[in-house]
């Protein structure tokens, strides 16, 4: 098997690791600029091909405008755990970190559609769709953000408290760095 294999086989067996809350699977993930710019990779050829797509049927401002906010979305849990990293001095440990953060966000689509089949059941059992709905979107938020503290507690080699403290400031960062510029646009419109 070739290295680039074996690092391929590697990433896929470090998301299994940690998505089961394994630590030694960080150890998978790259720790060069190289690794973190492959793992953003994936994250960025489905909404750049969704945007040219998109450029036929919404039109060229409003394609450009949702993957303007989805480069937000993308790129700001990066820049904020990259300054709180540096500023705990774990800057060190960061590209491992990144590299591992955006390899396991494939892990939250894959569990949704594995939620899907109980939530179907649940609907056939006569749950409101609505409240099946929410359970879904519940199970996969609480899942989400223990993926980011275990992945800031163990990547980063941070106390649990401060792990809780980079989850929540990463996305109170990228939820602003989404929605503040929307809502000034509709302000403005």
């Amino acid at each position: 098997m070739t290295p680039q294999g074996r690092q391929r086989y590697g990433v896929v067996i470090g998301v299994l690791r940690v998505a089961r809350g394994r630590a030694d699977g960080i150890a998978l993930f790259g720790h060069t600029a190289q690794a973190f710019l492959a793992s953003l990779a994936p994250l960025l050829a489905f909404p750049l091909v969704g945007t040219v797509l998109g450029v036929f049927s919404d039109g060229v401002v409003a394609s450009l405008s949702a993957l303007a906010m989805y480069l937000c979305a993308l790129l700001m849990p990066a820049a904020a755990s990259y300054e709180m990293a540096r500023w705990w001095g774990r800057g060190d440990l960061w590209l491992r970190f990144a590299t591992a953060f955006n390899w396991c966000e494939w892990i939250l689509p894959l569990l949704a559609c594995l939620l899907v089949v109980p939530v179907s059941l649940a609907i056939g059992l006569g749950v409101s769709p609505k409240l099946a709905s929410l359970m879904l979107l519940g199970s996969l938020a609480a899942y989400g953000l223990w993926l980011h503290w275990f992945l800031a507690r163990y990547a980063l080699a941070l106390s649990p408290w401060r792990a809780v403290l980079m989850v929540i400031v990463v996305n109170a960062a990228t939820a602003a760095a989404v929605t503040i510029p929307a809502l000034i646009a509709d302000l403005l419109a």
